[in-house]
């Protein structure tokens, strides 16, 4: 199986912009991560992707097989799929020159041929693939990872944990509600006064994990390997927080990749955030518009502000920002990559990649400076940035006018 990235990529910045689609957490695992354990057919990663990113990824993952010619009779699955049983069912039964289309997407094709890259719809019928129309969901933008991240919480869980091994003891001072949909995996520390309410869905700390005194955790809810949950944090249903991420305050129906820190009080709801964030104490955002109207967002593909469709919609966060104390961020704000903002102003809609500054002043960051704080924050976990990242990070600085 293939996975691929397709002509709406860009619409999934500033996630996107250094990671391919399936390298986006949403639920308990990536969208690679899950397309591969219902639908791969063997242990190889196969991605096609971006250019841009595949010097990155070969340094990255030497073990995967990034934009290689597909052999006849390969599956290739859009990494885009909302994964369910109808689209699992939906795409196994696919037979040999047979393609799914959506809209104006492929969806899924089994080749008929060697394939070097993906087919334009309006190439399909000379190829002799027969289309089939589907009404299988494909994602449109990150708003839509936010919002059907509840529903994966649940589904992963389901179909991954809930039989397997289960590291979960009661410990002295700790509640849980219906410990049944609680999975602990080994290593985990809970403190005196921690509650895991389970009874709208499951909860999953992954290896490593620690909660510390009187954290409250509602389900659905992930907290991934190594990270920390602080004192009388408030983790409510529809919450990824992915490998070593430190976490505290209020946060709600939000993702975090990795490596990002929120440690202090402060809201944070509907939101997704990258890797490398760090989110400084009282910094809040809103979710939510006074007018209960539908939130509108800077779209990276439209080149401008694009109505969501949701009422709920917070904030979508590049790797690599920094967020001062006591920020303020508006519903349906968008922060590029690179970014490192202070002040109480109200910092609303779309914050160009590599801006340094406050809400009524964005300048270009410089990117030695940036490179610096990158090498400094990477170095803290016993990580580089390395010269593959910083030539992408240096391409996206370039772009970005002054």
């Amino acid at each position: 199986m293939i996975i691929f990235d397709d002509h709406r990529t860009a619409a999934f910045y500033p996630l996107a912009l250094n990671r391919c689609l399936g390298d986006i957490r949403c639920g308990i695992l990536k969208l690679r991560q899950r397309l591969e354990q219902f639908l791969g057919e063997s242990d190889e990663t196969k991605i096609w992707m971006d250019p841009a990113l595949e010097r990155l990824y070969r340094q990255r993952q030497p073990g995967w097989l990034v934009n290689q010619a597909a052999p006849k009779g390969c599956l290739l699955v859009n990494s885009r799929l909302r994964v369910d049983r109808d689209s699992i069912k939906a795409i196994q039964s696919l037979a040999e020159g047979q393609c799914l289309v959506a809209g104006d997407s492929i969806l899924a094709l089994k080749s008929n041929r060697e394939l070097n890259q993906l087919p334009e719809l309006s190439e399909l019928g000379a190829m002799g693939f027969q289309v089939i129309e589907s009404e299988l969901f494909l994602y449109q933008d990150l708003s839509d990872l936010i919002h059907d991240n509840e529903r994966l919480l649940r589904f992963d869980f389901e179909q991954l944990l809930y039989d397997n091994d289960n590291y979960f003891e009661t410990e002295p001072g700790v509640t849980a509600l219906n410990p049944y949909s609680i999975w602990i995996g080994e290593g985990v520390n809970l403190k005196p006064g921690v509650v895991l309410d389970a009874s709208d869905g499951p909860i999953v700390l992954d290896q490593g994990a620690q909660v510390l005194a009187n954290a409250v955790i509602m389900g659905p809810a992930f907290i991934g390997k190594g990270s920390l949950v602080k004192v009388g944090a408030k983790i409510y249903g529809g919450s990824s927080i992915g490998p070593v991420c430190k976490v505290g305050g209020e946060i709600e129906n939000s993702i975090f990749q990795a490596y990002s820190n929120k440690q202090h009080d402060g809201f944070l709801g509907h939101s997704i955030v990258g890797e490398w964030v760090n989110i400084g104490a009282d910094t809040n955002n809103s979710d939510l518009k006074n007018t209960y109207r539908n939130v509108g967002y800077h779209s990276y593909l439209q080149g401008g502000r694009v109505d969501s469709g949701k009422m709920f919609l917070g904030s979508m966060i590049g790797d690599h920002v920094k967020l001062g104390i006591n920020v303020t961020l508006n519903t349906g704000s968008v922060i590029g990559v690179g970014s490192n903002l202070w002040g109480s102003e109200l910092i609303s809609g779309f914050v160009p990649d590599f801006s340094w500054g406050t809400a009524n002043s964005y300048d270009k960051y410089r990117f030695d400076r940036f490179c610096d704080t990158a090498s400094a924050v990477k170095a803290r976990r016993g990580l580089e940035f390395g010269p593959e990242e910083k030539e992408l990070f240096q391409a996206i600085h370039e772009r970005r006018e002054n």
